[in-house]
């Protein structure tokens, strides 16, 4: 079943599929997973979405991210994508699990509805950001940025982050990362 993904109700119960392309063009709720990476010196690591990504393309975006496959647990993934999107091999053991969070974002870009009930992990990062490898097709590049600063981010510098990353789910999120430091 490449390309299909469970559809999911409030609580995390499966009770159907779809093709990604249907999950996000009729805002179906579906699992995924977020690793945020932070440093020891307090920053948090954004990857660049590509500019070509069928939602939110161009915006700043949790470090990994990514959909759990049927059959695949949200720390499954969060472990795969963290090597396919970063290059980092992060056990399981290494996550910290922050949250689980519903959120439903419509992208005006390109009319889609992202819909996830997303479980959020951090994970201490003591390597260069230089180091991080870019997953081609998907990522521009990586910022890291102080929470400090994120927590008083300007009208233009919030534009540039994916709105459900930052409005108060994000927030607390980040406040929950900053209590790890």
């Amino acid at each position: 079943m490449k390309g299909m993904l469970n559809v999911l109700n409030e609580q995390g119960e499966i009770v159907g599929t779809a093709s990604r392309e249907d999950i996000h063009k009729e805002g179906l709720l579906h699992a995924e997973a977020h690793v945020w990476f932070y440093t020891p010196d307090g920053k948090i690591i954004w990857q660049l979405r590509s500019k070509d990504k069928d939602t939110f393309p161009d915006l700043l975006d949790a470090t990994v991210g990514g959909h759990v496959e049927i059959g695949d647990t949200y720390e499954q993934t969060a472990a795969k994508e963290a090597r396919e999107e970063t290059g980092v091999d992060i056990s399981q053991e290494d996550l910290i699990f922050l949250r689980t969070t519903i959120t439903k974002s419509y992208d005006e870009a390109t009319g889609t509805t992202n819909h996830p009930r997303r479980n959020v992990y951090a994970y201490c990062f003591r390597g260069k950001i230089e180091d991080l490898r870019i997953e081609p097709g998907a990522s521009q590049g990586f910022e890291a940025w102080p929470i400090e600063a994120l927590m008083n981010l300007s009208p233009e510098e919030s534009r540039r982050f994916i709105p459900s990353l930052i409005d108060e789910n994000g927030m607390e999120t980040i406040e929950q990362i900053r209590n790890l430091i």
